[in-house]
């Protein structure tokens, strides 16, 4: 007590706080809820901005990552882009192929980029060795650090690929790349070596540029690069934007809400505060009087009364601090898997930032009604007590008794003109309550629609494989620590030997997948069959990306497991690839640019025709028709079948053909939702009832002072005859019409707040979204959201509303 004084001071702060438990209450929750917001929100962005841009200043990371076509533009030409106006440093040219590696195992990792440097360092992306040591000489290699584990370790070895002509290649070490330009390192003449057996090979060039904070200062630089080289010689680009988008996304997604969350919660506080302060002050008029008659200066008086709201707020403050360091955790996990050095805790200057400026809004928000209570006359203050003024509202009460409306109701619905600034204090919480449950209930319809849209292949009936489903175990979780957003470490790789059957035999037991066409025929040979489509999933190469690009490829009409488009449309052909928005971004292209992909060793130039909706991760997926790759066969089938046809006789009788082949034929079932879009949720639904909760407390707050202010004018209405319930209902209709007016305020504002943060997520992750994403209310929907507003300022009043029906009427007409 020693900042607010002690002794008769302290006493009367204590005793206010005491009895006043309502206010206590209200003011200690919405102070809770505002610092747990904002403690996770700052937590977030702290998580995903430092890691990476340490790291990447550190190396010296490549703003652009250019392949070129060397057929093109020749070595000294390349060079000579170094020195390109808005070119601040440059490396390169280096020899970069695409090659798909076997293990000492057996098992094939992903499609890797390879590029030929002569050691880790240079002007730009110094390569950061964490282990072993670099490539000498041909026949050696660097693996990207993501890909360390039991199975790639110093000293493994690696077939170039499952050929048996293949040069062997051993690990020497493991290096990181914050630019991400490369899954593997070697020796230029390893590089040269591995394209004399049909594997292109492209040159890359990695720059710095003077300006590339913005996205349009980084395409400039790609015009600038390929207007210094001949027509067709640039073959695609790397963006760092794209690649900081892609290491931070993890918990970058979930920043804007829960910072929206946080701004309704500090603005939430602040006119609670204020408001049950400057009740306060109005309904103990002949106390503060009492107070500066007995001595108390106007400074005490002022300082008595902020303490009051101080109080309850450290305690809020410090109850908000715990539960923020709680919800920040099961997010921090999404981050630390992706950078693997970020602790599971929040940064120690939120944790004291957070609280020391909620402590100076809220001692502000206090500060001004408090003001007030200083500058009373002792005289006056002890005169009017706490009566409100005379006249005050009449107007209102002629008015309102004109309605054909029992008398008890429109007595209530005229009793909010009396306070204005109360009334006003009042209807602020109901609209944003109204605005938190509207955004809320928008945001969980929109995680549900993403989840959705990101599982295409379970919209078909039946789905028939050319493997058996139970004969390979699980892969082995990727290990955790590798390099920042670097590349997906491999299947399998990491944790423990390769994939056994389920009766414990070795891979090289495991039967042959049955011939894609004898499936394709037990399809199309069933009466039940309506339609099908044939799909593989696997990893392609594509010109201007580093690391392995995952490919869904189509047979037939595969419209009906279509993703959802921003824009463009679904491929209907060969010669066409969709792409999601992160490849658009990263590759500097746009719809109708053409793209080189290469999938093992057939390569085809595609022309994108549409922008995919994906939120699959860091990994990018393209889709194409599978006709574009010669060897490409499908391994999977999705059908549906005809009305009336029982999926699972269907599936069983697919079966019993294909598994005598070495396939399978499984119905399915909705896959449950992704574990972030789950915490996401969990996260709206706590921050929202959190939220409606102190929109319902300072309801509570308003109409407990009310109904105290007027408890002799209630005895004088129930000396003459109203009932309990007559008094209840007068009670709740003082309520009613700011219910309706905040819910018609709050509605259409949580509807705007949605519109607005939900396209700020999908940047934050790398992609636009679909009008499915965005358009999920319903005109019925928005009606109850609006009458929700409604039901907070009801159910806020319940009690007080009990409590004045409750109240005897000789001990009504006694209080003063």
């Amino acid at each position: 007590m020693s900042v607010f004084g002690s002794g008769a001071l302290g006493r009367v702060v204590r005793a206010g706080v005491g009895r006043r438990r309502v206010q206590t209450v209200v003011i200690a929750v919405a102070t809770m809820m505002a610092v747990a917001s904002a403690v996770v929100a700052g937590a977030l962005m702290v998580a995903a901005a430092a890691p990476f841009d340490h790291a990447f200043d550190k190396q010296r990371g490549a703003h652009i990552a250019a392949q070129f076509d060397p057929a093109e533009a020749d070595a000294a030409e390349l060079a000579e882009t170094g020195k390109s106006a808005g070119v601040a440093a440059s490396a390169g040219p280096y020899p970069s192929t695409a090659f798909r590696p076997v293990d000492q195992t057996g098992f094939r990792l992903p499609t890797l980029i390879l590029v030929g440097r002569s050691g880790p360092d240079g002007d730009v992306d110094r390569l950061d060795l964490k282990s072993g040591r670099w490539a000498r000489q041909p026949g050696e290699i660097v693996l990207a650090a993501s890909f360390e584990g039991p199975a790639l370790a110093i000293g493994a070895t690696l077939k170039a690929s499952d050929s048996t002509n293949a040069p062997t290649l051993s690990i020497v070490g493991f290096a990181v790349s914050a630019s991400r330009t490369a899954d593997a390192w070697a020796p230029a003449a390893q590089v040269e070596a591995l394209a004399s057996q049909g594997s292109p090979v492209t040159r890359q060039m990695l720059y710095r540029l003077d300006a590339a904070s913005t996205k349009e200062q980084i395409l400039a630089g790609r015009e600038k690069l390929a207007a210094a080289v001949g027509p067709g010689a640039l073959l695609g680009t790397q963006s760092w934007l794209d690649t900081k988008r892609s290491a931070d996304q993890g918990a970058a997604a979930t920043v804007p809400f829960v910072t929206a969350f946080g701004v309704l919660g500090l603005a939430m506080s602040v006119i609670i505060v204020s408001s049950v302060i400057s009740g306060a002050v109005g309904t103990s008029l002949r106390r503060i009087g009492i107070l500066k008659a007995i001595g108390f200066t106007p400074g005490e008086v002022v300082r008595a009364y902020t303490a009051q709201a101080l109080i309850p707020a450290g305690a809020g403050i410090v109850l908000g601090v715990v539960l923020g360091n709680l919800l920040a955790v099961p997010l921090l996990s999404d981050t630390e898997e992706v950078y693997g050095t970020v602790s599971l805790s929040v940064t120690w200057w939120v944790d004291v930032t957070v609280p020391a400026a909620a402590l100076v809004v809220v001692g502000l928000a206090a500060l001004i009604p408090a003001l007030r209570a200083g500058r009373l006359h002792t005289v006056e203050a002890i005169a009017v007590g706490r009566s409100p003024r005379t006249g005050r509202g009449q107007w209102a009460h002629r008015a309102m008794g004109l309605l054909p409306l029992p008398r008890p109701v429109t007595y209530g619905l005229a009793a909010p003109f009396t306070h204005p600034v109360r009334t006003l204090a009042m209807l602020l919480a109901v609209a944003f309550g109204t605005v938190a449950a509207t955004f809320a209930v928008g945001l969980t319809s929109s995680l549900n629609a993403i989840g959705t849209s990101q599982d295409p292949e379970n919209r078909a009936a039946v789905t028939v494989t050319t493997t058996r489903a139970l004969d390979v175990a699980p892969p082995p979780p990727p290990p955790v620590g590798g390099e920042p957003g670097g590349p997906l470490p491999p299947v399998g790789a990491g944790s423990g030997p390769p994939p056994v059957k389920s009766g414990g035999a070795s891979t090289s037991d495991m039967p042959h997948p049955a011939d894609p066409a004898k499936v394709r025929a037990a399809v199309t040979s069933q009466a039940g069959t309506r339609s099908y489509y044939g799909k593989a999933r696997t990893d392609v190469a594509v010109a201007g990306i580093s690391g392995s690009v995952r490919a869904s490829l189509y047979e037939g009409d595969s419209r009906a497991g279509s993703y959802a488009m921003i824009s463009g449309h679904w491929i209907s052909g060969t010669g066409q690839v969709v792409v999601p928005t992160r490849f658009l971004e990263r590759t500097s292209t746009k719809i109708g640019d053409t793209v080189r992909v290469t999938y093992a060793k057939d390569t085809a130039n595609l022309q994108i025709v549409g922008e995919s909706f994906d939120t699959s991760g860091s990994r990018l997926e393209i889709h194409a028709d599978m006709a574009n790759f010669a060897s490409a066969q499908p391994s999977t089938f999705l059908v549906e079948v005809k009305p009336g046809v029982s999926t699972d006789a269907y599936a069983q009788e697919v079966a019993a053909v294909v598994q005598p082949l070495g396939g399978d034929a499984t119905t399915n079932a909705p896959s449950g939702q992704d574990g972030v879009i789950l915490i996401m949720s969990a996260m709206a639904v706590l921050l929202t009832l959190m939220l409606v909760c102190v929109a319902g407390l300072g309801v509570l707050n308003s109409v407990v002072l009310d109904t105290r202010e007027r408890i002799h004018d209630l005895g004088v209405c129930k000396a003459i005859g109203m009932s309990p319930r007559q008094t209840m209902s007068l009670v709740l209709a003082s309520v009613t019409m700011i219910g309706v007016i905040g819910g018609l305020i709050g509605m259409p504002a949580g509807h705007a707040l949605h519109g607005l943060v939900m396209p700020v997520m999908g940047r934050a992750v790398g992609t636009s979204l679909p009008s499915a994403v965005l358009e999920v209310y319903e005109p019925v929907e928005l009606l109850l959201l609006g009458l929700g507003g409604v039901a907070i300022a009801v159910l806020g009043a319940l009690v007080p509303a009990g409590w004045a029906a409750r109240a005897r009427t000789a001990t009504a007409l006694r209080t003063e």
